[in-house]
């Protein structure tokens, strides 16, 4: 599984950072997904081998302009790239009325359909290729969600020697125990499935979450997930001066929570824009990462845009910089 950041920055962009965007891919599969779409993201994707024709889903996690402000415009170049298949997307009440009055305004015609799956606090899992998404509701000055993207089941091997055992031959028999069915021999003895199916790995699952200042909300959605990727807008100290009227989330929040609930790959992003890029000085993004360090001790990763981190089969996660 594959993420690629397109953009990092809390509120507005930066001369290094454009507002909130994330994409999700499968390796060997074209189809990918999209989290958040702030202003600006298409032009981000042009620097990416990413497609507007391959996009199979946009998860927007609340109706922020910093989040959301660059969907229509991106619909609108999916259909100047003919796009014919149907988009999903997955959005908690208010972004489809504006989606739609931004369509409607500007004259866009879209020949492709937009297939709205409105999320609140009831929603549960929506299958798409090759993941399940699932919401949680956060905490924010709108309503925000986590989504949690867990890959298809893994099918298990077969166990071909202890079939060999019991004098059954490769053949049809075998592919019937593969895929979860019992079958009944013609000496008349039965197979079990279970007992032929061997235990496969257990599917890896990543959590995206949106604006949110209270992250013990995602304490179920961590119990299973490898990656948390949650914003830092601020350190413990500006998060005390600026006061709670923003519901965001500090560094050391996020992290005291990642180390009690021990997930094992922490990426922080959303960070406000007076946090330069320099590795030191006054509001160096170091100085989050130093906070965060202090409270956690898992692997810890500030996105930066165009930043791809690569979470393999054992659910170890490793960047590649832009």
């Amino acid at each position: 599984m594959e993420l690629i950041f397109l953009g990092t920055s809390a509120g507005t962009p930066t001369r290094g950072r454009n507002v909130s965007a994330c994409a999700l891919r499968l390796v060997n599969q074209r189809a990918w997904y999209l989290i958040d779409c702030g202003e600006g993201t298409q032009h981000r994707l042009l620097s990416t081998p990413l497609s507007l024709r391959a996009l199979e889903a946009v998860c927007i996690t609340h109706v922020h302009g910093d989040h959301t402000f660059g969907l229509p415009g991106l619909i609108a170049s999916a259909q100047m790239a003919k796009r014919t298949e149907a988009l999903k997307i997955l959005a908690p009440a208010g972004v489809k009325e504006y989606v739609e009055t931004a369509l409607r305004c500007s004259d866009t015609f879209i020949g492709f359909p937009l297939e709205w799956v409105e999320i609140s606090a009831k929603s549960g899992t929506t299958p798409l290729e090759g993941v399940s998404v699932t919401s949680t509701a956060l905490s924010h000055r709108v309503p925000s969600y986590a989504y949690c993207f867990a890959e298809a089941a893994i099918p298990g091997k077969l166990d071909r020697p202890k079939l060999q055992a019991l004098g059954i031959p490769a053949g049809p028999d075998w592919a019937r125990l593969k895929a979860g069915e019992d079958i009944t021999l013609a000496d008349g003895r039965t197979l079990h499935s279970s007992d032929f199916v061997l235990p496969a790995r257990a599917p890896r699952q990543i959590i995206i979450a949106g604006d949110n200042d209270t992250p013990g909300l995602l304490t179920d959605l961590c119990a299973q997930a490898q990656v948390l990727v949650h914003e830092a807008t601020y350190t413990q100290a500006v998060s005390d001066k600026v006061g709670p009227e923003p519901q965001h989330c500090s560094a050391q929040h996020i992290a005291q929570f990642a180390q009690e609930t021990q997930v094992p790959n922490l990426i922080l992003t959303h960070f406000s824009a007076r946090y330069a890029n320099a590795l030191t000085g006054p509001d160096s993004i170091e100085e989050l990462r130093e906070e965060a360090a202090r409270h956690y001790t898992g692997r810890l990763f500030l996105a930066q845009d165009y930043a791809r981190y690569m979470l393999d089969k054992t659910g170890l996660l490793t960047e590649a910089l832009p």
